[in-house]
């Protein structure tokens, strides 16, 4: 992607971030409809979709050779990467955006030949703006993000975790190695939004971040952004995460990540 249209297209995505964002701050004590899709807690609602088609029209009228993937459906089906791909996640944290009013983000990752060239979230109702360009490092708000700090150990880590992971009838992981985990690190969060996390841990206020259950879209602006600070994402054995598909995640600081596998992470088939 040549860099000078790639400047221009993230000044396009950024703008477009902050324009749903603010119709979202318009409307939100507006009544709406509130609909589930997989079960009882997996909450969509219209805001969820007249966002996401926002970015569909803008898209498609400006960049009519670009794709989108994105969680409510109104986009392109894809079987691969190829070309120019938006994976956009129109309000991640939906919970949090019917029971609290804020908690949420919107979530855009521009993908380029399988390579992630611009993420950005949108924590809307504190206007925290979280971008990276490749290769151009991290930014919150246009403020340049350190680099991540190496020397905390994981017993002096914070990460962000579901708890439902420490029970024993979780169908994705071992739960003693969980319940060992939380015992060894110095405390968990858990906040809703992977978007959310994933912007936290770039900006050092977490260590990590792990989790069984995401889909592209959850990760995509994400992973971008952590590791142009030095973060790692990877499936939570170590594998290299499938942007197409449904994964696990862990994403932290480089010296614990091993240290999380090897030591306390055991998948169920």
């Amino acid at each position: 992607m040549n860099k000078q249209f790639r400047q221009d297209l993230f000044e396009q995505a950024k703008a477009w971030v902050l324009e749903a964002g603010e119709e979202i701050k318009n409307k939100i004590d507006d009544p709406g409809s509130i609909e589930t899709k997989s079960n009882s807690n997996d909450l969509v609602t219209e805001m969820d979709k007249n966002t996401e088609q926002f970015f569909l029209k803008k898209i498609k009228e400006t960049y009519p050779e670009h794709l989108l993937f994105g969680e409510e459906g109104f986009g392109d089906v894809l079987n691969d990467l190829k070309g120019t791909v938006w994976i956009v996640d129109p309000i991640d944290g939906t919970m949090n955006f019917v029971h609290q009013k804020r908690n949420f983000a919107i979530s855009v990752g521009v993908y380029h030949d399988g390579v992630g060239e611009i993420g950005l979230i949108y924590n809307v109702m504190e206007g925290q703006l979280y971008t990276a360009i490749r290769g151009e490092g991290a930014y919150k708000n246009d403020e340049k993000l350190p680099l991540l700090n190496e020397s905390r150990p994981l017993h002096q880590s914070i990460l962000a975790l579901n708890t439902t992971w420490l029970l024993p009838e979780n169908p994705y992981v071992d739960h003693k190695g969980m319940q060992e985990l939380v015992k060894e690190i110095r405390s968990t969060r858990s906040y809703g939004s992977a978007a959310l996390e994933f912007a936290l841990v770039a900006e050092g206020l977490l260590d990590g971040y792990l989790t069984m259950t995401l889909m592209p879209w959850d990760i995509a602006g994400g992973i971008i952004i952590l590791k142009e600070v030095g973060g790692v994402v990877t499936r939570a054995d170590g594998g290299e995460v499938d942007m197409l598909e449904k994964t696990t995640i862990l994403a932290c600081r480089s010296n614990i990540h091993e240290q999380i596998i090897e030591d306390y992470v055991t998948l169920k088939n």
